[in-house]
């Protein structure tokens, strides 16, 4: 178990590498933040069979629904975005005003 851990530990630092050290592309922010949802998803799950309790089940089959729907509402922003503008630069998004 202790090793499901250290990936948890793992996936987690990788996601937040992901974030913070390359902000020029929105895809791979995107990626980072369901790759951390995961990582935390895995110590819910986890530690819902260590304690011997569903509730950690549950929370990730939640967190994991409304992944999916962040996910493709990110996606979807992006590629109407992509349409309007031609790129997806963040320089360039971070002007928009409203």
């Amino acid at each position: 178990m202790i090793f499901f851990l250290i990936l948890s530990i793992i996936l987690f630092l990788i996601s937040i590498w992901g974030i913070f050290l390359t902000r020029k592309n929105i895809i791979v922010i995107l990626i980072s933040i369901e790759l951390m949802l995961l990582s935390i998803n895995l110590n819910f799950i986890i530690f819902s069979i260590l304690l011997d309790d569903l509730i950690g089940q549950l929370y990730a089959l939640i967190i994991l629904t409304i992944a999916a729907a962040e996910s493709a509402i990110g996606l979807a922003i992006l590629v109407v975005y992509h349409r309007l503008r031609g790129n997806i630069n963040i320089d360039s998004i971070n002007m928009i005003k409203g």
